[in-house]
């Protein structure tokens, strides 16, 4: 049986309530293992760490330094994920067409199919959300977040 609203903020002024930056960051974790969870389902033997490339990396491709700033990454680490990607068969390096001295790291076919596998159980995730939300609470949840997003895009002055 469901929690009302007044009941899950009754228990929420306890001592053991979470802060909101805490809840996001689980709420994160837990959805990132639902997707390596459902793409492992689906055959495709990934691991947490490979979404820092899979979440940026379009068909056009992205270079390492670009990947390594969109994850927050320093680039040797990027390096190094790249690498075991690569040994793994999920992308590529190949010289980039605009400048012949840096790489272009691309998906392969094998990529591709973890992201579609992925791209499958967010669509079961997001079908979740609306069960647990309802599709008012979702959207406004989406909302929210977005602003979130947005206010955090343009650091404060100081």
């Amino acid at each position: 049986m469901k929690d009302s609203v007044a009941e899950a903020q009754e228990r929420d002024k306890g001592p053991a309530r979470l802060n909101t930056v805490s809840m996001l960051g689980q709420a994160y974790s837990l959805l990132g293992f639902r997707i390596v969870d459902g793409v492992v389902g689906a055959g495709i033997p990934i691991k947490p760490r490979y979404s820092a490339v899979f979440a940026q990396l379009g068909p056009q491709g992205a270079r390492s330094s670009a990947l390594a700033r969109g994850a927050n990454m320093t680039p040797q680490a990027m390096g190094e994920l790249i690498d075991e990607l690569e040994a793994q068969g999920y992308v590529v390096r190949a010289p980039d067409p605009a400048d012949r001295r840096a790489k272009l790291v691309t998906m392969t076919e094998l990529g591709v199919r973890a992201v579609e596998a992925a791209q499958l159980t967010i669509t079961d995730i997001e079908s979740s959300l609306d069960a647990a939300l309802g599709s008012a609470g979702h959207d406004q949840l989406r909302v929210l977040l977005q602003r979130i997003l947005a206010s955090e895009a343009t650091p404060p002055s100081r």
